[in-house]
């Protein structure tokens, strides 16, 4: 009895029909010897079959190819746009927003300030969600301010 191997990667299994398909071993017994070490939910038939047509064909590689899927309506151009909106009017909503930018869609624009932008909404106003160097500064001289007024004025209560 083999031993079996759980979540194998699909390119590991693609690799073992290249090889078994390179040594002659019928299309229709790969699928049989796969489920023997990898489970009976590793690869299907008809996907096996495909594989193996595939490895006739002439494919060598076994990795995932590229896929052409839906092209993205985001760019570093319309990013940039968007933030420069966003430093004019900090107030601003999606809304507002979206009447500027008809190009693409309400959720792609509050993806892009919060995500891609960094900004987050603070009070009704739009903050980049770091502080500077100069913001992290500020906030320590005033907490020593507080707290030298604090030692020396008392709770005041």
């Amino acid at each position: 009895m083999f031993k079996t191997i759980e979540r194998a990667v699909d390119s590991e299994i693609w690799s073992v029909i290249r090889f078994l398909n390179a040594r002659n071993v019928l299309p229709s017994e790969i699928p049989h010897q796969i489920c023997q070490v990898y489970g009976d939910i590793a690869m299907g038939d008809g996907m096996v079959r495909k594989w193996v047509r595939m490895f006739n064909e002439g494919r060598e590689n076994v990795n995932d190819e590229a896929r052409s899927g839906r092209p993205s309506l985001l760019n570093d151009d319309l990013v940039r746009k968007v933030n420069e909106r966003v430093r004019d009017n900090r107030r601003f909503t999606i809304s507002d927003l979206s009447l500027y930018f008809t190009e693409i869609s309400r959720t792609l624009l509050n993806d892009t300030v919060s995500s891609h932008l960094g900004y987050r909404k603070v009070c009704a106003r739009w903050v980049p969600k770091m502080l500077t160097e100069e913001h992290k500064k500020q906030r320590v001289a005033c907490a020593l301010t507080f707290l030298m007024r604090y030692h020396k004025e008392g709770d005041g209560m």
